[in-house]
């Protein structure tokens, strides 16, 4: 059974750090696109940061450019979302996906495939 299975979401302050894991069953990562999403209340879903199936090729949101690392451990079929410097504004569910979709616009919702329960991150003082 195919299952992305989230983790690492807290509250945290203004400035702090976070790191998401993203750990994939049923399928491994290397061969697939691997994205974070966000969904904060009364907005839409949104890419924040996306890997590739093609070339490991990477994409951030300009929100989150300089700020949020993704990364992929194909070890451990698992999937990270480093969050450094956080803003109020970045807080929301963070879900993990996976898409077996290999064109250039590898971090549009409507490519994604495979979608993981989603991990609360909430920023606040």
């Amino acid at each position: 059974q195919l299952q992305l299975v989230e983790s690492g979401g807290a509250m945290v302050q203004p400035g702090g750090s976070l790191r998401l894991s993203c750990a994939a069953s049923g399928f491994t990562l290397d061969y697939v696109a691997i994205g974070w999403f966000r969904q904060a209340p009364g907005k839409e879903r949104e890419g924040v940061s996306c890997i590739s199936s093609n070339n490991g090729s990477t994409y951030y949101a300009d929100s989150v450019k300089g700020r949020f690392t993704i990364s992929r451990d194909n070890a451990k079929n698992t999937v990270y979302l480093q969050m450094n410097s956080l803003k109020p504004e970045d807080a929301a569910v963070y879900y993990c996906a996976a898409a077996s979709y290999s064109g250039t616009y590898y971090c549009q919702i409507r490519n994604y495939d495979y979608w993981g329960q989603g991990t609360q991150v909430t920023v606040s003082s």
